[in-house]
């Protein structure tokens, strides 16, 4: 039995899978989220261990497995979220700063009138954007206090969700490639930390973790800590990666759309060498990120993020309050012949992939007096489709060849409205796993490759369709649809004047 530890934005899911790949237990939890400020977004790393450690333990109990029975535990995580802890105690010593925050912008702002955008864009096949990690740590150094004292001396360390985690669960100070290539303090070339980029942000190396490959050893879970379990970690990877091997992407050219609190497509490009000058390939628009390392053997993608889709069906529901649960859109939206001109851009943190826009907010246009709820829930599941169309293309323009066909799983894979939607205004099928949980079995599959359980082959192999959309709507009809989306996006750029 694999344990897959599935660790969110805004919960923690724990699967145990069987030998044939199978979940046989589940166990799921939320936690709170705080906003300070205005595009601010923290989370209690305290709070994120003992939920993940609470659902584990649950979900050995839903299977009615012995954790002293599990052969490997596999992690995978929300990614650029940056923890700060005493590595004696490990005691949290600021809240941590979250993927979505954007209080960094302006530090991305002067670094780019400084010069050093081509620098990052180069080494680490990132954009300088707040998305990710080395702008929080900066921020962190300066803000909070001493911190950056005891980084310098070796008493305060960073890591992504995936280090405070290994961390927590064996003693060690370690990550691996995919969540360290969410940095910005990554070299894609060397695939090591790079000292002049931790100068530029004046993060120290030694509070920065070990860099091991996403598959094999990680240390063993430490006795008590989840039960009786003390197997190793035997496989790691930042959730986007982890749904790329879940969904058999192994090979080049297959590539995967995770929607979640963000939707990602992930395109799998090889290896270094399979790219013309034996570099991984850079592109305008995109990032360029490790998919994992399996020894030395270093596999690259491209990837399109974007930053709010299951979020502005979230905010449907925590923040207007116009829906009771997310289920409810999928009828409300199917109530409706058409959207009546009725766009929402959903840019809370502002845009990610192709725009790069941190000072962009959200927008609704189209309203009437005749608009109602169902025009609102509409409009956020067709902010979805639209935005995975703009990253798509984007792809599609900086590989030069068309997508044939889009594996999609997370969440909102549950809503036929939205999938038939998504299919029409694509242009090409959407086909749904047979497990829809892909990021999970992902880790459990990394882990259990790790541990010699399974081969790559049997990854492959397990796959299956469940369901398949075809697109029905014309073409005419979809690129028109897409105009007026094109129009409310360029109505939300640069709403925030920069400081």
């Amino acid at each position: 039995m694999i344990l897959a530890i599935d660790q969110g934005t805004t919960g923690t899911t724990c699967f145990v899978v069987d030998t044939d790949g199978e979940p046989v237990g589940r166990a799921y939890r939320e936690f709170q989220q705080f906003f300070p400020q205005p595009g601010w977004v923290e989370h209690d790393a305290g709070e994120i261990w003992a939920t993940t450690r609470a659902v584990a333990l649950a979900a050995c109990d839903d299977a009615g497995v012995d954790p002293a029975d599990l052969q490997a535990v596999g992690i995978t995580n929300q990614r650029e979220t940056v923890c700060v802890w005493d590595p004696a105690t490990g005691e949290p010593l600021h809240r941590a700063i979250v993927w979505q925050d954007r209080r960094t912008a302006g530090m991305c702002d002067r670094l780019r009138q400084e010069g050093h955008e081509p620098l990052v864009r180069e080494r680490t096949g990132l954009v300088l954007d707040p998305y990710f990690s080395g702008t929080k740590m900066a921020w962190m150094l300066e803000h909070a206090p001493e911190l950056r004292e005891r980084a310098a001396r070796g008493s305060a360390v960073f890591g992504t969700i995936d280090s405070w985690l290994l961390f927590q669960l064996t003693g060690e100070h370690v990550t691996e490639p995919s969540n360290a290539s969410r940095t910005m303090l990554f070299d894609l070339r060397t695939g090591a930390w790079d000292p002049e980029l931790c100068e530029l942000f004046g993060v120290p190396m030694r509070s920065l973790p070990e860099i091991r490959p996403s598959i094999g050893g990680f240390g063993r879970v430490r006795e008590g800590v989840l039960g009786g379990a003390t197997c190793p970690v035997g496989g790691v990877a930042g959730d986007q990666q982890a749904a790329l091997y879940g969904q058999a992407c192994l090979d080049r050219g297959e590539g995967k759309n995770t929607y979640g609190t963000g939707s990602f497509v992930l395109l799998n490009t090889g290896m270094a060498a399979d790219a013309p000058g034996g570099r991984p390939v850079v592109h305008d628009g995109l990032i360029t990120t490790v998919a994992w390392q399996i020894g030395a053997r270093t596999v690259y993608a491209l990837e399109a993020s974007v930053f709010a889709t299951g979020a502005a069906v979230q905010w449907l529901r925590d923040g207007l309050r116009i829906i009771d649960s997310a289920g409810e859109t999928e009828g409300l939206a199917g109530s409706l012949s058409s959207n009546d001109g009725v766009y929402l851009v959903p840019a809370f943190a502002g845009l990610g992939a192709p725009h790069w826009d941190p000072y962009a907010r959200g927008t609704i246009v189209g309203l009437t007096r005749g608009s109602t709820r169902a025009h609102l829930a509409r409009a956020t599941l067709e902010s979805i489709a639209f935005q995975t169309v703009d990253a798509v293309r984007a792809m599609e323009h900086a590989s030069g060849e068309d997508l044939r066909v889009l594996k999609a799983d997370g969440g909102a894979t549950a809503n036929r409205w939205l999938m038939q939607f998504q299919a029409d205004v694509l242009g090409v099928p959407v086909v749904v796993p047979a497990i829809h949980e892909t990021t999970a079995l992902g880790a459990a599959f990394l882990a259990g490759v790790g541990v010699g359980v399974w081969s790559q082959r049997d990854v492959a192999a397990t796959w299956r369709e469940a369901v398949r959309y075809d697109p029905a709507m014309s073409r005419d009809e979809a690129e028109a649809l897409h105009v007026g989306w094109a129009d409310a996006v360029s109505r939300s750029l640069r709403q925030v004047v920069p400081d």
